[in-house]
């Protein structure tokens, strides 16, 4: 028998996990439909905007689709898109020219700009019932769940 199946806490935490998917998911779906039907974009032309505004310098694409945890194809189809858009520029690295570098337009700038304020006040509004000591606490538990394992 393992360690797991004898701990009384099993069936909680992995009830706590459950719970923990639903309001991710359901909140990242209504952040989906809200970028979609006010901003007229996608989650994950947000979330490669956001990237490149974190790092204004840029980011190879390699580096890219790391931070965001998706392939390099994935990555380059999205900013493919921004960059006929004029939202994304792609340069060749000097050192390495096979590796190209993302960097965001000032119109991409602009755009990310506008679309993050809207994000962070819809964000709010979705965990509006949360105050600021639930707020610290979620923050606490959830560090000390990600702690590698005993």
């Amino acid at each position: 028998m393992t360690q797991t199946l004898r701990d009384p806490l099993s069936k909680r935490r992995l009830k706590a996990w459950l719970r923990l998917l639903n309001v991710t998911r359901q909140s990242e779906n209504h952040l989906r439909e809200f970028l979609r039907v006010n901003h007229a974009t996608t989650l994950p032309r947000f979330d490669v905007m956001a990237a490149l505004w974190r790092r204004r310098e840029g980011l190879t694409m390699s580096e890219l689709s790391r931070a965001l945890l998706v392939s390099n194809g994935n990555a380059t189809a999205v900013v493919d898109r921004l960059e006929r858009e004029g939202l994304v520029l792609r340069t060749p690295v000097e050192k390495d020219r096979r590796t190209v570098q993302a960097t965001l337009t000032e119109a991409g700038i602009r755009q990310f700009e506008s679309m993050a304020a809207a994000h962070e006040n819809e964000v709010n509004t979705l965990f509006h019932r949360l105050d600021a000591e639930d707020l610290d606490q979620l923050r606490a538990i959830l560090q000390k769940a990600v702690a590698e394992p005993e």
